[in-house]
């Protein structure tokens, strides 16, 4: 989806079209959860400090995010997506895989079917998608941003090999910033330059990366298409207004953050061995922590004796808080088979 929550907004609210929109944060504190092309222009993007985006984009109109709108949109794309072919991967609310080999159409052109799926898209939701086509995951994640908003981008066959040759390393997708970096110092711009070194040295650099970015800069990724990904954790933060400074403020704060988590446990029946705990301070210095038991737990009080073990650590509470969050992973769904599709949860 395009701009997929911004796009929500100003569908939702005519005012907000046209308009560099930020969903999430506010003006002094907060973190852009997503930004509307008219917004993104002035380099405003997701995960960014609201502040840097406010500096960035004075006119930007801070919206607060309503999730349980994007998962309803969310399930009526997704159920768009199942009239064609089962073989549906979601990787979050707004992005999914989908293997059209043998689709329930009996098309044997995946751009046709991907413009058809763009249409009926438009038409039952009034928002726009992109689509990458390919012969595999890589290639097919990639093409998908390349005609953002709104297109669409096939890559042929014949054509995979030239094409990643051509492609700049940043562009790679799971070649992050800081491996972009790092590729840039070793000379390695393009997929070219990653094809000309030898999976000896990708490996001495990249650690286990290092077989995987030498197979996908030679077309190769035999990944299939997965309808039952296993969600590995569960998690809500808060980003604060005002830093935390009083333990027992951030004793309350994490409280009420746990009732929260335990809804989203709830409603997708998840249950979990392992507490989570994550802190971000004033200074934007992150910490995380972990305890983990032998019981599945599910409700907030189950597991708000273990985080408040994790945060018997003083230091932990030494410094301002500006953000808060827990989580459980180790999870039931990794047991099982029987839990159907799980729609990524946002915080």
């Amino acid at each position: 989806m395009d701009a997929f929550y911004a796009s929500v907004e100003q569908r939702d609210h005519p005012e907000l079209k046209g308009k560099p929109v930020a969903v999430g944060g506010s003006r002094s504190r907060g973190v852009v959860a997503a930004a509307s092309y008219e917004a993104r222009k002035f380099g405003v993007r997701s995960a960014m400090p609201s502040i840097t985006a406010y500096r960035r984009c004075p006119d930007i109109i801070f919206v607060k995010p309503r999730f349980e709108v994007y998962k309803e949109v969310s399930q009526i794309i997704r159920n768009i997506f199942f009239e064609y072919t089962d073989l549906v991967e979601p990787l979050s609310l707004d992005e999914a895989y989908l293997d059209v080999t043998n689709n329930k159409i009996g098309l044997p052109s995946a751009t046709l079917i991907a413009e058809e799926i763009r249409k009926k898209i438009f038409d039952t939701t009034g928002l726009t998608c992109s689509a990458g086509i390919s012969i595999n995951k890589f290639l097919a994640k990639t093409a998908s941003d390349i005609n953002k908003p709104n297109g669409l981008k096939l890559i042929k066959p014949d054509e995979a090999i030239a094409f990643i040759e051509s492609l700049k390393v940043k562009d790679f997708f799971g070649v992050g910033k800081v491996t972009a970096e790092k590729m840039k110092r070793m000379g390695i711009h393009t997929g070219l330059d990653l094809k000309n070194k030898s999976i000896g040295f990708l490996t001495k650099n990249f650690g286990k990366s290092g077989a995987y970015y030498y197979n996908i800069c030679r077309a190769i990724d035999d990944r299939e298409v997965n309808p039952n990904r296993i969600r590995k954790s569960v998690s809500i933060e808060n980003t604060y207004d005002v830093d935390l400074t009083e333990t027992q403020d951030v004793i309350l704060e994490l409280q009420a953050l746990s009732e929260s988590l335990e809804k989203r446990l709830s409603n997708n029946r998840i249950k979990g061995k392992t507490v989570n705990i994550k802190i971000k301070y004033a200074d934007f210095e992150q910490v995380t922590r972990s305890k983990t038991t032998q019981v599945w737990l599910s409700k907030s009080q189950e597991y708000e004796p273990l985080w408040k073990e994790i945060m018997s650590e003083k230091k932990l509470t030494e410094k301002p808080i500006r953000l808060l969050g827990v989580g459980l992973s180790n999870l039931n769904t990794e047991e099982k088979d029987d839990q159907g599709l799980q729609l990524t949860l946002e915080f």
